[in-house]
């Protein structure tokens, strides 16, 4: 199976890649990003060796593993020399928060999961991460060092999504297809909720903002216009009460 081709929606969106890649803090903080996502994707398919029943599948999550693994060091690598370039150039503070993005191996689930479901959440998000990367390489051609690292990544990418495609057809031959659909609308539907909680937080924002603005204001008048009626200190009780107070207060 061939790299696969970009997706119409990543070939409109190429230079929104450009523009993130082209400032230099993005850059640094994506890839510290790929590092922790691939690095956390490796442990994962190291489990997922543990406790398949299937020996081949155990020897080909163990090697995808140590991919893995290794992306992550070449990521963190990367970073670190790009941090360590800047700081002989310029002396600046370097915000760390990674920005989202990478393999999407973050949702994987291994414990109680069959075989054939992981191998199509695999060949699912490895064939996103390939057609990812590829726009990568292309848009940091103006660092040739991050350029090769993509260009190593994405060689193991198509090797692993191209496995995980050959194996899920041996061990499901009848129903491997819709495996890799079912695996497709899961990441889809992921993806909207994302989006959906994101976007649910931002119109809470504006709408409290509102709120603050708008409707606290009058309240607040009133409340200071009712203070000052109230009368200064200490207000007397009459001498003929006779009623005693029910609380402390």
């Amino acid at each position: 199976m061939a790299p696969p081709r970009e997706a119409h929606v990543d070939r409109i969106l190429r230079p929104v890649h450009r523009w993130v890649w082209g400032d230099f803090d993005r850059r640094v903080r994506k890839l510290i990003a790929f590092a922790e996502v691939e690095g956390d994707g490796g442990r994962d398919i190291l489990r997922a060796a543990e406790v398949t029943p299937d020996p081949l599948l155990r020897r080909l999550y163990l090697a995808h593993a140590i991919d893995e693994l290794h992306h992550a060091d070449l990521f963190r690598q990367r970073s670190a020399a790009l941090l360590h370039a800047r700081s002989t150039r310029v002396t600046t503070r370097f915000n760390a928060n990674p920005l989202p993005g990478g393999h999407g191996l973050d949702d994987l689930s291994i414990d109680g999961e069959p075989d054939h479901r992981l191998l199509a959440f695999l060949h699912v998000a490895e064939k996103a991460a390939a057609s990812r990367f590829a726009i990568y390489r292309d848009v940091v051609d103006d660092d040739p060092a991050t350029r090769a690292v993509f260009e190593e990544i994405l060689r193991d990418e198509v090797f692993h999504m191209n496995y995980t495609y050959t194996q899920l057809a041996r061990i499901s031959p009848r129903s491997y297809r819709r495996h890799v659909w079912r695996a497709r609308a899961s990441r889809l539907w992921k993806r909207y909720v994302r989006v959906a909680a994101a976007l649910a937080g931002v119109i809470g924002t504006i709408i409290l903002t509102i709120q603050y603005f708008v409707l606290l204001p009058p309240f607040a008048w009133l409340a200071r216009r009712a203070a000052r009626r109230e009368p200064v200190g200490w207000t007397p009780i009459a001498r003929d009460r006779r009623d005693s107070p029910s609380s402390e207060y």
